[in-house]
């Protein structure tokens, strides 16, 4: 029971000095990508970046004891960042204290949120966010991530927003503020980032280009010619203290955490699935990846951290350093807290169109072009929920582009469950096979007498009166020589009440039509349906059958079935064999 709540026990006992000597590479290797990062990422939630530092502590190691990834890497990430900003921002509080404090609560309740939810096993919550929503999201967050980072890269001051007209005209209007000094550096910085990436992207490009952001602030004097500098960023580890409760804003924040909770378990949950494909050697407990997030949050927000999940990006070097297992993590966040210790002071001189650069640079990479393409060519109406989305997210804002994402997904599955696939089936010629007749249009028999229909999917109250529709259609068009109707059910696993009153309506007008109806292939969950609701008597014992073949061959000949056939095309919980 322990070492399900705490994986670290189950590696640690068999750890030993190669998986030491991984673990520390990776760990330092992705504790030097996560500085520079963390206090981007601050930037972007629109906070101070030592908060950035502060997210890439606790967190890092909660997640090591309890996560039961061993390689994905959590922390401060773009888009979580985002989201927070988006939602505190509609909060227009006065103050950075004030803000600040409300960020600190907001993780606590996310935290909260993510941890009771993986308790309650509700990791299946996450199924809910389809790959064009999340792809939408994504990719219209990204474009709202690097925009509001141009700021920094110009050498202006625009409002922050989440909605893209309000950035452009923003960006727009302050074209007359343009500082040629900045925008010299950023889009150096940009070259230069996008340059190394190609060369070798397990070189740490983010913390290069700060160091030499530093030097050139120090050695070319900069800040007097009117770059702007992070400045002064506080020494020493966050200080244990309780996030500050705010009971008025909780109403306003809880929207907001559990878009955030479950957007950051979902955005985990696919990086971690993806990585544990290369390592047998464990498996993954999306439950208590759940509420290893969920403590991590908690905790961190007791440390001054905002919120926190796994990042593609870092999980990916980890992976690449050799990491094997949550040590890595914890090098890690050692690694960070050296930094706080000592090395604060060097960031003085780190200038803001830096930080933007490595923002714009990393965001942009989110931006999918290539599966809205496939979806176009394939699925148009995963192609227009995708857009949508995008759109959504673009215009309306984040928080509600995702929100109305879903919906408009459980929409689409609604309607797709509601109107599922009917065929009409012929016999295949010289064989016993049944097929769609619009797929085999030259290669089946087709006897005017009977219609075989095959209804791929559960019949209930949602799809009941389409089925019924559909059965009729067909009928018209078969004509009055139609005598017999056989129902293919080996793809309809459920009937619920009100669908098998609507087929029993539909035995018996058949039957004053004089119109023979039978059942072909039904399994036996449906089966036992069939005596419970009553169906079995209204249909008739003797019009259940096997397979489609031998339905057919019955009303061709009336030919009485074997013992065999009897029993298995009747077996039910009611009527054992």
């Amino acid at each position: 029971m322990i070492k399900r709540f705490f994986p670290i026990l189950s590696w640690i006992t068999k750890y030993n000095r190669v998986f030491l000597f991984n673990d520390f590479v990776a760990g330092l290797t992705l504790g030097v990508m996560l500085v520079p990062q963390g206090m981007a990422y601050a930037m972007i939630a629109g906070m101070p970046p030592i908060y950035g530092l502060y997210a890439a502590l606790v967190p890092q190691v909660v997640y090591a004891l309890t996560g039961t990834s061993r390689q994905l890497a959590v922390g401060p990430v773009a888009m979580d960042s985002l989201l927070v900003a988006a939602g505190i921002g509609i909060l227009q509080l006065s103050s950075i204290e004030g803000y600040i404090a409300t960020v600190l609560f907001l993780t606590l309740i996310i935290g909260g949120l993510q941890l009771v939810l993986g308790f309650l096993k509700m990791g299946f919550f996450v199924n809910f966010l389809s790959k064009p929503v999340i792809s939408g999201f994504t990719s219209a967050a990204a474009i709202l991530i690097g925009l509001g980072q141009i700021k920094h890269v110009l050498g202006v001051d625009f409002p922050q927003s989440s909605k893209i007209h309000t950035l452009v005209i923003g960006i727009l209007g302050s074209f007359d503020q343009l500082h040629t000094y900045t925008l010299v550096l950023g889009a150096v910085a940009i070259l230069f980032i996008l340059l190394m990436n190609k060369i070798n992207k397990r070189i740490p490009t983010p913390l290069l280009v700060v160091i030499l952001g530093i030097l050139s602030v120090l050695f070319l004097g900069l800040e007097s010619k009117g770059i702007r500098i992070v400045g002064e960023i506080p020494r020493g580890l966050p200080v244990f203290q309780t996030p500050n409760i705010q009971f008025e804003k909780l109403g306003q924040l809880i929207p907001i955490a559990i878009t955030v909770a479950l957007f950051g378990f979902m955005e985990s949950i696919s990086i971690a699935k993806t990585v544990e494909e290369k390592h047998p050697e464990y498996e993954l407990d999306a439950n208590q990846e759940l509420r290893a997030l969920g403590l991590s949050n908690l905790l961190g927000s007791f440390f001054q951290s905002f919120p926190v999940s796994g990042s593609f990006s870092r999980t990916a070097i980890n992976e690449q350093a050799g990491a094997k297992t949550g040590m890595a993590l914890i090098f890690s966040a050692l690694l960070i807290a050296f930094t706080l210790l000592f090395l604060t002071p060097l960031f003085y001189n780190l200038p803001n169109a830096v930080l933007g650069a490595i923002i714009i640079v990393a965001v942009f990479k989110l931006v999918d072009i290539k599966y809205p393409i496939v979806l176009f060519k394939n699925r148009k109406d995963e192609f227009f929920l995708l857009m949508i989305t995008f759109f959504m997210t673009l215009f309306i804002g984040l928080v509600e582009g995702i929100l109305l994402g879903v919906l408009l997904s459980l929409l689409l599955l609604v309607y797709r469950i509601s109107h599922p696939h009917i065929a009409v089936l012929g016999k295949i010629k010289e064989t016993e096979y049944f097929k769609n007749i619009a797929r085999f249009p030259n290669e089946v028999d087709i006897e005017e007498d009977k219609l075989v229909i095959r209804f791929d999917a559960q019949l209930y109250f949602g799809n009941k009166d389409y089925f019924k529709k559909e059965l009729y259609k067909h009928i018209k068009i078969k004509g009055p020589k139609l005598k017999y109707v056989i129902l293919n059910a080996e793809a309809i696993n459920y009937i619920d009440s009100s669908a098998a009153i609507t087929l029993k309506r539909i035995v018996e007008d058949l039957k004053q039509k004089e119109i023979q109806f039978l059942i072909a292939g039904a399994i036996g969950p449906t089966r036992d349906i069939f005596y419970t609701s009553g169906l079995i008597d209204i249909i008739g014992k003797e019009n259940f059958f096997i397979r489609t073949f031998e339905a057919v061959e019955y009303c061709a000949s009336n030919n009485v079935k074997s013992k065999i056939q009897e029993r298995i095309s009747l077996q039910s919980k009611k009527n054992p064999l």
